[in-house]
């Protein structure tokens, strides 16, 4: 679809800036049977919704679970089912139902909101190392530090942060023109793919600067700050004298240094090689980093977290009998 370009006559000229009506996400190209992907993504997401939901609502009921750390737990499993709200469903509409042209503001908003919730989820990861690095490196004063105050101060500093770098990453792309190809090499509003089209017409140079700032910003600074914290949390492992509470610190790490691991690698290694990766390849490794976090990350903590196991069966256990109390009183 490479002839699709915007024709002048019917573009929004506005202060000399050319708007296309719609733009064309060429998704995949020339991969067979690809409609097998897609749904097998529809499937991830239902998986990642339900599993993410089931994580707040058992936090929000159990009351020993309304710590400062699950704020930040809740808030990954919030991130997770919007992030995957904003992404899927529009990705599965546009490649199974052949409905591959986007408008303008529609694909600004995808945009806009696609990002926000990928950049909340390093924010949150970052928040929970944070919450790791204090709780065994300074035990004695964890509670005095990680308080619930100090954690929705982190958190919504966190969000307006998020915010602030999206929307400026959106503002520059709103102040250029479009008056050639019209096709998106991505499989969403993709930001570099976006603003590239503009190049031969516009000055693309802020754009440029923001592609390179924000996953410094986003990705880079804080995989080097999770790094760093465990490396200090490795260090003061060492020093617990006791083997069986080395072992328990340990254990509450393993999950957060997975959760890192599936989101840090495969997005790290797409964006520091996208020069060499061929379009497909690129497609396939951003979409599935966009969709198996949310859907691992409720697993991973009803696998490995010892404290959200137990409420959760506790939480379980209280239903079952809730509803035999009901079946009995009815029969």
């Amino acid at each position: 679809m490479s002839y699709l370009t915007s024709d002048p006559n019917q573009t929004d000229n506005i202060d000399t800036i050319i708007r296309p009506p719609y733009f064309f996400i060429s998704g995949f190209i020339d991969i067979p049977h690809m409609e097998y992907y897609y749904i097998f993504l529809c499937f991830v997401y239902i998986i990642s919704l339900v599993g993410n939901t089931f994580v707040m609502m058992v936090i929000y009921m159990d009351n020993s679970l309304h710590s400062p750390k699950y704020v930040a737990v809740f808030n990954l499993a919030f991130t997770d089912v919007c992030g995957s709200t904003a992404m899927v469903p529009k990705l599965l509409d546009m490649f199974l139902f052949s409905r591959h042209l986007i408008s303008y503001d529609h694909c600004l908003t995808s945009l806009f909101f696609i990002f926000l919730f990928l950049n909340m989820q390093s924010f949150n990861l970052t928040i929970l190392s944070y919450d790791r690095l204090v709780a065994i490196c300074c035990p004695l004063r964890y509670h005095m530090i990680v308080t619930h105050r100090s954690m929705f101060q982190l958190t919504g500093a966190a969000w307006a942060f998020a915010v602030f770098l999206v929307f400026l990453a959106v503002f520059f792309i709103s102040r250029l023109s479009f008056c050639r190809s019209l096709v998106i090499n991505s499989y969403f509003c993709d930001h570099g793919p976006l603003f590239r089209l503009a190049a031969p017409c516009s000055d693309v140079v802020p754009n440029i600067v923001i592609s390179y700032l924000n996953p410094s910003i986003i990705l880079l600074f804080p995989m080097v700050f999770i790094i760093s914290s465990y490396i200090c949390i490795t260090h003061a492992l060492f020093t617990i004298t006791l083997p069986q509470d080395r072992v328990r610190a340990l254990k509450t790490c393993t999950s957060h240094l997975i959760l890192v691991a599936i989101f840090y690698l495969p997005v790290n290694f797409t964006y520091l090689l996208h020069s060499i990766i061929p379009t497909n390849a690129r497609i396939i490794n951003l979409s599935l980093t966009s969709v198996l976090p949310p859907m691992l990350n409720p697993i991973i903590y009803v696998l490995k977290t010892e404290e959200f196991k137990e409420s959760a069966k506790k939480l379980l256990s209280k239903r079952r009998a809730q509803r035999a109390v009901v079946l009995n009183q009815s029969t």
